[in-house]
């Protein structure tokens, strides 16, 4: 039986990462030092839930900024299906392609699953807030897709 996810807890520092975006540029946690993130995990690309969470979180890029966060997705999809997705969306924060898990590995969400009586291994969608330090501030286990900027407001 394989291991279920388990996401890394507040106050712990952040792995750092470095990651290829859809936009063909490498990002890592380091760019991000003096300021939030909000580094998301969602599971896959177009689908319902995942479009919904990313459309709130760029709707809401204006009331982010204002509260100093930056907002960075990850996926195990591909760079071509992440520059699909961010287009089709207009998203204007960037995704990381992961489909090596090495990003999704390191901040333990990607394990065990179950939906509908069926077991399969993927990724849990999970959100880190991490402060300007680099130390993770507050883990959203299971944020709510269509008002996931909200909520990280509410924990600032």
């Amino acid at each position: 039986m394989a291991e279920k996810p388990r996401p890394l807890e507040a106050g712990t520092p952040a792995p750092d990462f470095t990651a290829t975006t859809a936009d063909g540029r490498f990002v890592s946690l380091g760019d991000y030092a003096g300021t939030k993130l909000a580094l998301y995990f969602y599971p896959k690309d177009q689908t319902p839930g995942c479009t919904a969470q990313a459309c709130n979180l760029r709707d809401n890029d204006a009331v982010l900024a204002e509260h100093g966060v930056a907002v960075v997705g990850v996926s195990p999809d591909s760079l071509e299906s992440h520059a699909t997705f961010s287009e089709a969306h207009d998203l204007n924060f960037p995704l990381i392609a992961d489909p090596d898990h090495t990003v999704i590995s390191a901040y333990g969400v990607w394990g065990e699953k179950q939906n509908y009586g069926k077991t399969y291994m993927g990724l849990q969608r999970t959100t880190f807030l991490i402060d300007e330090h680099g130390v993770i501030q507050h883990v959203f286990k299971r944020p709510k897709t269509k008002a996931h900027a909200e909520e990280i407001v509410s924990k600032l």
